[in-house]
């Protein structure tokens, strides 16, 4: 009897190591994702002031476009709240469908290399940001599932692991 007893409490910490295992991996992935997705976005936002300076060239009288564009990458760029940062993500990505829409009002801006060299790596880099975007929550998504399945939940609420926020924007590109 006393056997059986130890096997059912040897089994059930064994359980418990593998459950916990699994739990840190899936933690460690959405983190590994949400980098991949910080790296485009950094990307994305060494851009706007390029592409900023090149349609201030042309365009003088889009200042409010290229004021709004500014000031939310700044705001972006001081958020650590996913939550928070989609949305303002979102906006900012708007905004620059904004500015190449504003472009093709301008035949010269259209037609220059260096804005169309930067369009290019914007698309590029709203490309990569969709695909990393869709890694992470579905990162996210087996990482809350597990933290909410019967009977990870019991170790996960034990060690204390928190569901992680979703990353979600409009998943147009330029």
């Amino acid at each position: 009897m006393m056997d059986f007893i130890l096997v059912i409490l040897l089994a059930c910490v064994l359980w418990a190591i593998i459950i916990y295992n699994l739990l840190v991996r899936d933690k460690n992935r959405v983190l590994a994702a949400w980098s991949d997705i910080d790296v485009q976005l950094k990307r994305r936002h060494d851009l706007i002031p390029k592409l900023v300076d090149a349609v201030k060239q042309y365009a003088r009288f889009e200042s409010s476009t290229l004021h709004a564009l500014t000031e939310l990458r700044t705001q972006s760029l001081s958020l650590s709240d996913i939550a928070k940062k989609s949305e303002v993500e979102s906006q900012l990505g708007d905004k620059l469908h904004n500015l190449i829409a504003i472009a093709e009002d301008y035949p010269d801006l259209k037609a220059s290399r260096s804005f169309l060299d930067l369009q290019k790596n914007l698309t590029d880099v709203e490309q990569h940001i969709q695909f990393a975007r869709r890694y992470y929550n579905g990162a996210v998504r087996n990482l809350n599932i597990r933290i909410d399945s019967f009977p990870d939940m019991f170790i996960a609420r034990w060690f204390r692991f928190r569901p992680a926020q979703f990353f979600d924007f409009d998943e147009t590109t330029c």
